[in-house]
């Protein structure tokens, strides 16, 4: 995603951590954060598909995002949470909401667009193809990684190869 298809000015984000590192997710794709639920493994997903959820009558899958973005799994423990999002496009994925378990979750910060940069300076690694931007917080000095939700939980990703995850789900609830 282009700098100029980036946050308009006045966005804000949800930041949240895994291990040292912060990342931001647009706030109006943030349905709701939860606690831990009893997930339901599904067979032949990716490992970082730890299954779905039954969430007030609906279906969702949860990701632990740790996992997903390459970064080794850690045991859960009390400030352990499920983000749960929004997706644009429930034709690509067959699921309109996916829950990311994360480490934390900080807090929901204001990012003027002048303080994102464009992910080209990652020297066109594949963490571009989720990353559409890097902010730098000047009080603390901290780099927050804003994250393409739907490119980094696209279908491709989610489904396994002989079946898609929305099936799977359906048989194992």
């Amino acid at each position: 995603m282009a700098i100029q298809d980036a946050p308009k000015e006045g966005d804000q984000y949800l930041t949240l951590q895994l291990g040292d590192e912060h990342y931001g997710v647009e706030i109006l794709r943030v349905r709701e954060i939860i606690g831990l639920l009893d997930i339901t493994r599904l067979p032949e997903v990716p490992s970082f598909v730890r299954g779905v959820v039954n969430l007030r009558g609906k279906i969702i899958p949860v990701i632990d995002l740790r996992m997903r973005l390459g970064m080794p799994a850690l045991t859960y423990d009390e400030r352990t949470c499920v983000v749960v999002l929004d997706l644009k496009s429930e034709a690509e994925s067959g699921f309109s909401q996916v829950g990311c378990i994360v480490d934390t979750v900080n807090e929901v910060r204001h990012i003027a667009l002048e303080a994102i940069e464009p992910p080209d300076c990652l020297g066109g690694t594949r963490s571009e193809d989720f990353i559409h931007g890097l902010a730098k917080l000047p009080e603390s000095g901290l780099v927050v990684s804003l994250l393409d939700i739907d490119s980094l939980l696209s279908i491709a990703l989610l489904g396994s190869a002989d079946t898609t995850l929305k099936e799977q789900a359906a048989e194992a609830v």
